[in-house]
């Protein structure tokens, strides 16, 4: 009896023990941990174990528990020898289960970063550059270096990244988000060019992202930019000079101080398109994807010109001929001018 008793005994300590610790087990695996702050992440580098992550948490001021039931996790979870390299959200609602699964299959805190339809290379540059926890790679290197980096040596960097949203995660470099730009802008252009109407007066696709760039910067209305397509395809047809403004600033570099001048149309340069017939050398902007097939997808029509409104709406008069452009620029000059006389005086403009 003694010896049955005592049986009896060792089997119930025996399972209060286990069960104890099968609750201990489970209260730890799906607590949230201690310490952590809203924003806080984890960064796992190449060669970091389990103990290694755990010793960062520690130094973050976290408090992770005992190292033998992250062991028996890491196990139960798959999560043994397979944590990836990266960083990682932390909220207050963490817990170790949910840090070694997102740990294993590598959910990493992804970023964006936007390229801006219409904007230049040196636009992106700045952006780039502002950029928290991005490595800087291209800071110091032009931009013939740059291409050559992306293995497009010899080839403009101008509008040569498509304006989208691109993810990015802690790790990678300002060069990463480019070459997915860049491979994006030439996949959109190679589709756009392989659809393109007939008998258009362009020679290659190149020529058709040059244009589209022109087309980004004269209009952000979006039924506009087919019919402004039209106005300087049939120009180029005709041997016209396209006579674009943008293309004048593009060239004028850090000397345009916000107003064009006369003298400004008047100096020649190789994206002067008033002094110079054709396409100028090279896009002058980030074309976006409407713009690239605008290009190649005109509106019809007979107009050859075009003028801003002048009433905010950002849209354009079109006209056939020389003698209805300017009357159209007339109406532009009087509604500016009476916009600036409203101004001054207080009054609404009529």
């Amino acid at each position: 009896m003694k010896i049955r008793y005592s049986l009896l005994v060792a089997v119930l300590l025996s399972a209060t023990v286990l069960g104890w610790a099968w609750l201990r087990y489970h209260r730890f695996a799906d607590a949230p941990l201690a310490g952590i702050h809203e924003g806080e992440s984890l960064v796992v580098a190449r060669g970091d174990n389990l103990f290694k992550v755990l010793d960062k948490l520690r130094a973050q001021g976290i408090a992770p528990g005992d190292r033998l039931l992250w062991q028996l996790l890491a196990k139960d979870t798959d999560a043994a020898g397979k944590i990836q390299t990266g960083e990682y959200a932390l909220t207050p609602q963490t817990s170790p289960r949910s840090l070694l699964l997102a740990m294993r299959n590598g959910k990493v805190v992804r970023r964006m970063f936007t390229i801006v339809e219409g904007w230049t290379m040196r636009d992106l540059r700045a952006a780039l550059r502002k950029v928290p926890l991005l490595e800087q790679k291209i800071a110091e290197v032009d931009d013939a270096a740059l291409m050559e980096a992306l293995g497009q040596k010899g080839q403009p960097a101008e509008g040569r990244f498509l304006p989208e949203t691109y993810a990015w995660t802690r790790g990678e470099s300002d060069l990463d988000i480019l070459w997915r730009a860049y491979a994006a802008m030439d996949r959109e252009l190679d589709a756009a060019w392989a659809d393109r109407e007939d008998n258009l007066p362009l020679k290659n696709r190149t020529e058709a992202l040059i244009l589209a760039s022109i087309i980004e910067k004269e209009t952000g209305v979006a039924d506009e930019r087919p019919q402004i397509a039209g106005v300087f395809l049939r120009r180029l047809r005709m041997g016209m000079r396209l006579q674009t403004d943008p293309t004048v600033i593009y060239g004028m570099g850090s000397r345009y101080a916000g107003n064009l001048r006369r003298a400004d149309l008047e100096a020649d340069t190789p994206f002067n398109t008033y002094t110079r017939a054709g396409l100028p050398p090279t896009p002058i902007a980030m074309p976006g994807k409407a713009a690239l097939r605008a290009a190649v997808h005109p509106a019809p029509g007979d107009a050859l010109y075009f003028v801003a409104v002048g009433d905010g709406s950002g849209r354009h008069v079109f006209s056939a001929t020389l003698g209805g452009h300017n009357t159209a620029v007339r109406d532009y000059v009087q509604r500016q001018r009476a916009q600036r006389d409203a101004a001054r005086t207080g009054a609404a403009p009529q």
